[in-house]
This record gives structure tokens, sequence and C-alpha cells, in this order.
């Protein structure tokens, strides 16, 4: 595809409107200045500031097993990155096992990423634009029995090296690491890896191993997820309220100046 054909698919992507899942733990993109969007924020900013340095557009999230909040950590970016003036930021949902975008947006229809790879559907008819923002969706598509040679096409790297050439941030949810080789081989396939981990589940030999199949000069840092109260010091303790009105001290939040019930990165290179 040439660059013309690209921008041209990407102007005329499908709108959708703003409206997550009631459940779902993102923050508003209409609302940038709210507070729990600040952790993330501040992820955003240590990003663009490596960015600035070195070639840095493809982003893969994936976690060392499942429910550490992989999935959380890329939507909740993604959105803060669009939150920019003049940045056109891709949420893909790489993880065809197990894949939430498409739910957690209220995507329409059920053709995504896997269709596409497979013949079925056009870049077209899987890229969504939630309106009146500069963010875009691709959804994992339908369920398939062999989703590690789907990513070993040629196609699949064509892809991702045309999409990072078209966006200033191309973020990519992925499996998690121990339990199938997706997410190390989309590793080797962007600009730069970030780890999720989850505080109470996941186990330092499971972070050992997890950091240890991936490309070493390609991890860019661990985003630790879901401190209880008190674990990690308080700077925006309001924040509970948000993402926990019931009191769960275990809901996960955002990232960076590590406050109540928040994500914070604990290592980068």
């Amino acid at each position: 595809m040439t660059r013309e054909d690209m921008e041209v698919l990407i102007h005329g992507a499908q709108q959708i409107p703003y409206n997550p899942q009631k459940d779902a733990l993102v923050v508003n993109i209409m609302q940038p200045r709210e507070a729990p969007a600040e952790e993330f924020r501040t992820l955003r900013t240590r990003l663009n500031h490596l960015q600035s340095s070195q070639p840095l557009h493809t982003l893969v999230i994936t976690s060392a097993s499942p429910a550490e909040g992989k999935s959380f950590t890329a939507a909740n970016l993604a959105i803060s990155h669009a939150q920019l003036a003049g940045k056109r930021v891709l949420l893909a949902d790489f993880d065809f096992r197990r894949p939430t975008v498409n739910s957690t947006f209220q995507i329409p229809g059920q053709l995504g990423l896997t269709d596409y790879l497979t013949g079925k559907a056009s870049l077209r008819e899987i890229l969504y634009q939630i309106a009146d923002t500069n963010l875009f969706i691709l959804p994992a598509g339908g369920a398939v029995p062999n989703p590690l040679e789907l990513l070993n096409l040629v196609q699949c790297r064509t892809l991702i090296d045309d999409l990072r050439n078209h966006f200033d941030w191309v973020i990519l949810d992925s499996p998690p690491l121990l339990f199938a080789a997706d997410g190390n081989l989309l590793s080797t396939m962007c600009d730069g890896t970030i780890l999720v981990v989850r505080i109470g589940t996941t186990t330092f030999d499971s972070v050992t191993r997890a950091m240890q199949s991936l490309c070493e000069n390609n991890v860019l840092g661990v985003v630790v997820n879901g401190a209880r109260r008190g674990e990690l010091y308080s700077k925006y303790s309001y924040y509970h309220d948000y993402y926990a009105p019931d009191g769960d001290p275990d809901s996960p939040a955002a990232i960076e100046e590590p406050a109540e019930n928040e994500v914070a990165p604990v290592h980068s290179n």
C-alpha cells in the first residue's frame, strides 16, 4: 500500500462515538485534565521524551501472566497519547486469544485483524476512529485456531511497518508472555516493549522468565499494577474513590508518581 493510499484509508476510517463499557476502567478521553488520568500522562511524557531521542513509534504492552492489567494499561496509555493535539494514535488488539478492546470500546461488528490477515476483510473494514479525537482502533477480529501462524505471516510484519509510518504511536495489546509465544514475536516487530506486573499476583520468577524471553534492548520498562493502599506513597489519594467506589483495595489505576491503588513503573532502561 502506498503512503497516499494509507492516508486516504486513515482519513476514511469508520467513525464511532466514545462509549466505553460502564465497568471499563478507562479514563475519559474528552476530559484530559481529570485526576485519574494523571499517572498515564506522566508515563506518556516519559515515552515522548524517549521518542525524541530514538525511533520509537510501535509499542507492545504485555505481561507475564493473565489478569495483570496489560489491556487496561494499553487502552489508557493510548487514550492519554491521543489527548495531545496533533498526535495520531492507534490501539491495536493483537491478543487474538483473549481480545478485550472490541468490548471495552463497544466497537460494532465482528471483523478485525484476524479477518484482515486471513484475507476475509480489508483494512478499511476494520479501522475505526473515535469521533472528534485522534484515537484509532484496530480490533482483534474473529477467533482463529492458529494465532501464532497469523503473526508469522509477512502481511503482519508489513502491516505493523506501514502503521509505524502513519501514526505517532501504535500501541499493541498482546497475549501474556509465559502463556503464548505471540508477545515475544510481536516484540521483535516493534520498537519497544512494556511489561505489566501486578502486586500480589506476579511472582519474581515469572517476571524473571518473562524478561528473559524478550530481547533485552527492546524492553523499555516495567509497570506495576494493583498496589494496595499504603504499599506505595500517596500523592493522589483521591483517585481511590474513582477506581474503587466500593472500597476494593486492589483496583488498578494509573502510572508513575505512585499513588494509592495505582500502576507505577519501577524500572526503565
